[in-house]
């Protein structure tokens, strides 16, 4: 399937450059769109009279940062753009971030402590089910740092295959296993600590084993919590909408930041045949992510748009207050 890029409102918006931006091809990621002018200010209304322009856009940049519309001050208007876009929710069932129900379908991202960084990664690679569409917004910009870094999946799979062709073979033909434990309630101070009863929304052990299983995934419960395994799970995807191969994981993430009192990252992911990863490939796709990716600073009221086949994202240490909202569409 093909989607062509449909003409710009002139009329209503702008495709402004930043500094941190990048171009791929003649394509400049991500696209920014801010207001042409303070009549043309209504963000909901601009995605319900142009949503196939929008989806165009995104079709060949991967994400969007929409600046600058002070219609999108709060976390109820933010849900109230999610909601104009149409797209399907998608429940945050099988994912490690301990997250927050703030309005609507609008949760609050990651709650680990500000010190500390999440590694790149698309959402929810780990499980079969996975969002499509990532929305982000910026209720309160952080003092210092806090950027959430975004970089093109394709990109990193053809760097990684062009440096390490042996090794993303093995990726291809066997996949990944992911392996984290969980405690029964969500630890904040850890990346990766949404206990079961959150991750699976239920405290029954045997609704937790029915949802577990739906997901392919395989519960081995101790005195204290549950283990979980998951995969063999794919590693890489051919997104068939842009014709190409892309780098869909978590494998950079589990192995250096799925780390805290239960669980030790070395032992987090696998090949799928159960062989450890080789950490010197492991850490130099980390910094083949750092070099392509881009990390604009968060302007209160930015909205970020990401197609999760086609990016992944981080998040960098900061300095509080900051509070970055999320909302996960199919």
């Amino acid at each position: 399937m093909t989607i062509l890029k449909l003409a710009m409102p002139e009329n209503l918006v702008l495709e402004t450059h930043l500094p941190q931006q990048k171009t791929y091809k003649d394509v400049v990621f991500p696209t920014v769109i801010t207001p042409k002018n303070n009549k043309n200010n209504d963000l909901k209304q601009i995605i319900s009279d142009h949503k196939p322009w929008l989806e165009s856009v995104l079709h060949e940049t991967g994400a969007i940062l929409f600046r600058g519309f002070s219609s999108v001050l709060s976390a109820s208007e933010f849900n109230d753009v999610v909601e104009a876009f149409g797209f399907e929710e998608l429940p945050y069932v099988g994912g490690a971030a301990p997250r927050t129900n703030v309005v609507g379908r609008v949760f609050t991202s990651n709650e680990s402590p500000p010190d500390q960084k999440i590694p790149f990664h698309h959402e929810m690679a780990q499980v079969p089910t996975f969002p499509l569409k990532v929305f982000f917004f910026c209720e309160v910009e952080p003092k210092i740092g806090g950027e959430t870094p975004i970089v093109l999946s394709h990109v990193i799979y053809d760097r990684m295959k062009q440096k390490y062709p042996e090794f993303v073979d093995r990726l291809e033909e066997h996949g990944l296993i992911y392996t984290r434990v969980l405690g029964e309630g969500d630890d904040p101070s850890s990346p990766i600590g949404r206990g079961w009863v959150s991750t699976f929304m239920t405290k029954d052990k045997a609704v937790a084993e029915e949802r577990a299983a739906k997901l392919g995934m395989r519960l081995e419960w101790t005195d204290d919590g549950v283990k979980t395994v998951m995969g063999p799970i794919p590693a890489i995807k051919f997104d068939e909408t842009r014709q190409r191969k892309i780098w869909f994981n978590s494998m950079v993430a589990a192995y250096t930041g799925w780390e805290d009192a239960r669980n030790d990252p070395v032992k987090a992911v696998t090949f799928g045949d159960g062989t450890p990863l080789p950490a010197h490939v492991i850490y130099d796709c980390l910094k083949i992510l750092e070099e392509e990716s881009v990390a604009i600073p968060w302007q209160k009221g930015d909205v970020l748009l990401l197609d999760n086949l086609a990016v992944l994202h981080a998040r960098k240490a900061f300095e509080p207050p900051r509070r970055v909202l999320a909302s996960l569409c199919k």
